[in-house]
C-alpha cells in the first residue's frame, strides 16, 4: 500500500524522521477540500535568527512526498514528507511541506 492510501487508517501521518503530532494529525484528516486554512511555518536562519511567515488559502488536499533521498546505512528509508495543498487568495496554487514547526488551523471563510 502507498503512503498516501494508508493515512486515513493510521493514528498518525507518516514523515521524514518522526511521526507528524497527533493533534496536528487529526486537524489535517479533517480538513475537507475547499476549507479555508491558515499555516504558520517558523524557519531557522541562523542559530540566533528564526523568521515565522502565515499563509491562508482555500485547502486543496494532503498527499506525501518522496523525495527519493535515502542513506547509505539504511537505502531503502527513502525521505517521505507531508504535503499539504492550497489555493492562495491570488489564484496561486501553492504546497508546502510540514516539519515539527509547522502549524495548520481551519478558519472561518469570512477575512
Amino acid at each position: 500500500m502507498s503512503p498516501s492510501s494508508t493515512y486515513a487508517f493510521r493514528s498518525e501521518l507518516p514523515s521524514a524522521t518522526r511521526p507528524v503530532r497527533a493533534e496536528l494529525a487529526n486537524l489535517l484528516r479533517s480538513l475537507q477540500p475547499g476549507q479555508r486554512i491558515r499555516i504558520t511555518q517558523t524557519v531557522a536562519i541562523n542559530m540566533r535568527r528564526r523568521w515565522t511567515t502565515t499563509v491562508e488559502g482555500v485547502f486543496r488536499g494532503v498527499h506525501f512526498l518522496v523525495t527519493g533521498l535515502a542513506t547509505e546505512r539504511v537505502p531503502e528509508d527513502d525521505i517521505v514528507v507531508v504535503t499539504v495543498h492550497f489555493t492562495k487568495d491570488n489564484g496561486e496554487l501553492s504546497s508546502i511541506t510540514l516539519d515539527d514547526n509547522s502549524q495548520v488551523e481551519a478558519i472561518s471563510a469570512t477575512r
